[in-house]
């Protein structure tokens, strides 16, 4: 399911039981400095995450000043995060001139300790001769199973200018290990220059026809089941936030598309890259 960009007026935009990603929350929080936004999520842990400027984070007391080191866009500087236990109460409160905060959940029932990433996990794979060079930086990744229930939450960068990202094409939509994980996943698309597109694919059965959607700077996915490559257009950069929400565990088992897994042979790092998600 594709969501055009739209005004959220800081409310979620895949909200609690969706009906698409019932695993997956998401909202965007856009605020101006001294502005303050409060939240809680029963059911679901929550990352918050800057796309762009600095907040000061409050978790039911507990303080983490100055999240957020980005500038103009999501390309300016690296990305940090926050972990917010299941509907714990939080408040945010914008210190650079203005923010753009992403928050993303997966559903979850047991209560965690709220702990800051400064320093995100990087993977790069495939190269410019496979159309197929991703950079991945997680912020909750591998280095924090021990610390989240369900959530994974990262952000994917296609290398050069055009290309092929998410390919070999692979699916998590069913709980049948140990082959695949049931993990739902919501994406919010940006480009460079931000007037650059792309195409989400969803092949719903392996040689058979499926769905594509356009997508836009802003765009945001539902990925409810299918194999879901996606492509930027030659001369411009994408990048998507990616939120993953298991329904049993949080370590990601991705099942490639028979047809194209013979490729995951041919592209540099592919196996460095699937081992990061866990």
């Amino acid at each position: 399911m594709h969501i055009a960009p739209f005004d959220n007026k800081n409310k979620p935009i895949v909200d609690v039981d969706n009906d698409k990603v019932p695993l997956n929350y998401f909202n965007i929080v856009k605020l101006k400095k001294g502005e303050a936004f409060e939240y809680q999520v029963p059911g679901y842990e929550t990352c918050i995450a800057p796309a762009t400027g600095t907040v000061d984070v409050d978790v039911e007391g507990v303080s983490f000043a100055k999240l957020g080191n980005r500038g103009v866009d999501v390309w300016d500087g690296e990305p940090e995060g926050v972990y917010v236990p299941v509907g714990a109460k939080t408040t945010m409160v914008c210190v650079s001139e203005t923010a753009e905060v992403f928050v993303a959940g997966a559903k979850y029932d047991t209560v965690l300790d709220p702990f800051d990433v400064r320093v995100p996990d990087l993977v790069q794979y495939g190269s410019d001769d496979t159309k197929t060079h991703r950079k991945i930086k997680h912020i909750l990744g591998q280095k924090q199973h021990g610390k989240v229930g369900r959530l994974l939450v990262s952000e994917l960068f296609t290398v050069g200018a055009g290309g092929w990202s998410g390919f070999p094409s692979h699916k998590h939509d069913t709980n049948r290990l140990p082959d695949e994980t049931r993990h739902d996943e919501t994406y919010n698309f940006r480009f460079k220059p931000n007037w650059g597109s792309g195409l989400q694919m969803l092949q719903r059965h392996d040689n058979e026809p499926g769905d594509a959607y356009h997508i836009v700077d802003g765009s945001t996915v539902c990925i409810d089941n299918g194999y879901h490559p996606c492509c930027v257009l030659p001369g411009y950069e994408m990048y998507y936030f990616t939120i993953l929400g298991g329904l049993t565990q949080r370590s990601l088992v991705q099942y490639f598309q028979p047809t194209h897994a013979y490729q995951i042979e041919t592209i540099p790092g592919i196996k460095d890259m699937v081992a990061k998600f866990k």
